[in-house]
């Protein structure tokens, strides 16, 4: 299955590399590796995860508190946005409803 990371996505990635950088040196670079894996596992289980805020699927990363939305059509997936869970949900939902593709 091809997975296909927005723009939008990519951004709250940066913001999460350089907030978790600022925290230790290399803890940037581990908080990328962990998003990488999750979503390479996200192209085999595609379509499994609880849908969340009407049509988005929601999965959750596996190291840091954050979680990976996207919507599945066919063969490809198209991750709109990786986002902090500790973040208020109107928050979620603003930044969902923006990174519309």
């Amino acid at each position: 299955m091809r997975v296909r990371v927005l723009v939008s996505a990519r951004r709250t990635v940066a913001d999460g590399i350089r907030f978790y950088e600022s925290q230790q040196l290399g803890l940037g670079a581990y908080f990328l590796n962990s998003i990488m894996s999750d979503l390479r596992s996200l192209g085999i289980y595609a379509g499994i995860h609880q849908k969340h805020f009407g049509s988005y699927h929601r999965m959750i990363c596996s190291k840091f508190p954050f979680s990976i939305y996207y919507r599945k059509d066919g063969e490809e997936v198209s991750v709109l946005a990786i986002l902090d869970d500790r973040r208020d949900p109107n928050f979620i939902e603003g930044e969902l409803r923006k990174a519309k593709e």
